[in-house]
């Protein structure tokens, strides 16, 4: 055998070698797309029954969305002829009665200041029959 018989040898048996070594990764590599392809599959034929559920879910949500945009309309309604009705009455009964309280404040001051009035005249009365009657 030449030198270049032997060196070819060599370089064959070298590359046997290589593949081997990198034939076992590739082979674990396999085993684990296998693998995933698997947990894809289980997990695709799980989410099935999710997707429906959470479906059915939100078709629920959106008929009682439903309901409750009726009421908060109603509400709506209420409210601004509860303001409507205020303003009436407001404007009906303010005005008399901010004018009946005015007057029975006038009232209520006339008197009081009659009563004090009446009691300072009294005490100066008192007063001055105290001092003739000292004299």
């Amino acid at each position: 055998m030449s030198g270049g018989e032997i060196a070819a040898l060599i370089a064959a048996v070298a590359f046997v070698l290589l593949v081997l070594l990198l034939a076992v990764p590739l082979l674990k590599l396999g085993r684990t797309l296998d693998e995933a392809t698997l947990a894809v599959r289980k997990t695709h034929d799980g989410i099935a029954p999710l997707l429906a559920e959470a479906h059915e879910t939100i078709e629920a949500v959106n008929t009682q969305l439903v309901h409750v945009e009726g009421i908060a309309k109603n509400v709506n309604s209420m409210t601004t002829n509860v303001a409507a009705m205020t303003a009436v009455v407001s404007s009906t009964l303010g005005s008399p009665m901010i004018k009946a309280a005015a007057f029975t404040y006038g009232v209520r001051k006339t008197v009081s200041d009659r009563r004090d009035a009446d009691a300072v005249r009294t005490a100066r009365r008192k007063h001055r029959a105290d001092k003739r009657g000292r004299n």
